[in-house]
């Protein structure tokens, strides 16, 4: 059976860095490059400051950089030298043409394909990395098949990754399962095969799926459509409980307690963010109306509206409870990063929260544990989010290292990333420096377990998918929350 003893990544983010990584640690004898276009990238993978915070992921590099693992900007000669090549680049949501917001644009898979064939000889496996929609492997077998060369022999499998950031190591090292799919031909068996062994030096064989190469792609978007739909149903049901007075945590813990649907993934928020969630469902829609399934691709494209719809709620219950205006008033916003434990703002429900605070002229004083100024700036930044006006930024935010500077002045308090340390700050010293009535909008419910205690020190504590106690002065509310079709919106053919 071949063996693989060098392997190359194209692409040093946020999955071809860690997977490679762990790779090199569970497989000492395999020589792992990760290359990469960005110099500064790569320049900060091989420093001590890594490009991406993930737990345990500065350790796992440090006890192999330099032995068997090694970061470069050396593309051909990598490619060149490899058994294995993993395709780990960017394949972001189409901003034009054809499928402008809903298909994956394969721009960069494309030019990683013609690469690879232009400096390539002998035998070698190319296995997509990246999330890709279905078909995607037949794109890159056709581009090889059309440039094919004497004693050339590349094989295309699909290994999609199913990490979740923030515990991405862990799912590494103990991954539920690892799904390769590859051709049902002789020569695409033994290339699974091959690729099999690698993952047998750590992850047990039951744990190891193998599968055709569609099965393998829409596989991938399909645990990712499924998740975020978990969200957004129990989402939706925190809706119904604010007007009913049902805790959606209590009926979260009884519908999870059924062994049929299970507790993973039904804590309400103000919506899923990420790299993954949006832009998968939107690729699954593309999909379904490619294949004339206009109905299929109208249940998928809810999952979206409904976490658009959260967020949109959430903003306007702020709006109300600060007496129907916002404008230049502080308020602070705790967390910036689409979750705990990540530094990643990818489709970060708190750009979402802020471009609406910011179009009703509020003065937003942002803090987060992981997240750089710069990056918080350049996502404020945004066409989509700060309507061209860069200066918009500077003039409505402020960034801070601090959450009890975050919070001085300011009318409220937004906690919109379920990071721990925000369960320890003093907030009987955060009510003293706020203006009064100070409120409380926990997003993520990370401060359930306070809401008593904080009410008794003066805080007007809202939340989501619970209905507020204490009496608030009538209002009628002028943020209206822009209605949102429940059958999405028309589905037009595409081509695939």
């Amino acid at each position: 059976m071949f063996q693989i003893k060098k392997i190359c990544c194209i692409g040093a983010g946020y999955v071809g860095g860690p997977t490679c990584s762990v790779i090199a640690h569970m497989c000492p004898d395999i020589k792992v490059s990760v290359v990469d276009l960005n110099e500064s990238r790569i320049k900060a993978w091989n420093s001590d400051t890594l490009p991406i915070y993930e737990p345990g992921l500065k350790e796992i590099v440090e006890s192999c950089r330099g032995k068997n693992l090694f970061f470069s900007t050396e593309i051909d000669s990598a490619i060149r030298e490899a058994d294995l090549v993993f395709i780990s680049v960017n394949t972001p949501t189409k901003t034009y043409g054809m499928g402008k917001g809903r298909a994956a644009d394969l721009k960069y898979i494309e030019s990683c394909a013609r690469r690879i064939v232009e400096v390539s000889d002998g035998y070698k496996l190319v296995t997509e990395k990246s999330t890709v929609p279905v078909r995607a492997a037949e794109s890159i077998r056709r581009i090889f098949d059309a440039n094919t060369k004497p004693n050339l022999n590349l094989q295309v499998l699909s290994n999609p990754e199913f990490l979740a950031e923030g515990t991405a190591i862990k799912d590494l090292k103990n991954p539920d399962r690892v799904l390769i799919g590859g051709d049902e031909t002789p020569e695409g068996q033994s290339a699974i095969r091959a690729l099999c062994a690698v993952y047998e030096n750590w992850v047990p064989k039951n744990k190891i799926i193998t599968t055709n190469t569609w099965s393998s792609e829409l596989s991938k978007l399909a645990a990712n459509a499924f998740l975020a739909q978990r969200i957004s149903s129990i989402n939706s049901i925190s809706a119904l409980c604010e007007s009913t007075g049902a805790d959606v945590e209590e009926v979260a813990k009884a519908i999870g307690m059924d062994q049929r649907i299970g507790n993973k993934f039904l804590k309400p928020s103000i919506g899923f963010g990420g790299s993954c969630f949006k832009k998968d469902v939107l690729n699954l829609v593309y999909l379904c109306e490619a294949l004339n399934l206009p109905e299929v691709a109208k249940y998928w494209q809810q999952v979206i509206d409904m976490n658009e719809y959260q967020r949109q709620r959430f903003a306007c219950r702020i709006i109300d409870c600060l007496f129907n205006t916002v404008t230049g008033k502080k308020i602070a916003l705790l967390g910036f990063a689409f979750k705990k434990d990540t530094g990643d703002t990818r489709e970060s429900s708190s750009i979402h929260i802020s471009r609406y605070l910011m179009d009703e002229g509020a003065m937003l004083r942002i803090y987060d544990p992981k997240v750089p100024k710069e990056q918080i700036v350049q996502d404020l930044s945004q066409p989509s989010i700060s309507e061209g006006d860069p200066e918009r930024v500077s003039q409505l935010v402020t960034i801070t290292n601090d959450p009890y500077d975050a919070c001085d002045g300011a009318h409220a308090l937004v906690i919109c990333t379920e990071w721990d340390m925000f369960k320890d700050l003093d907030y009987e010293r955060i009510y003293k420096t706020m203006l009064k009535p100070s409120f409380i909008f926990d997003g993520r419910r990370v401060l359930d377990d306070l809401h008593f205690r904080l009410q008794n020190i003066g805080f007007q504590v809202e939340t989501i998918g619970k209905k507020v106690t204490i009496q608030r002065i009538p209002f009628t509310p002028t943020c209206e929350i822009p209605k949102i079709s429940l059958h999405g919106p028309p589905v037009k053919k595409a081509k695939v």
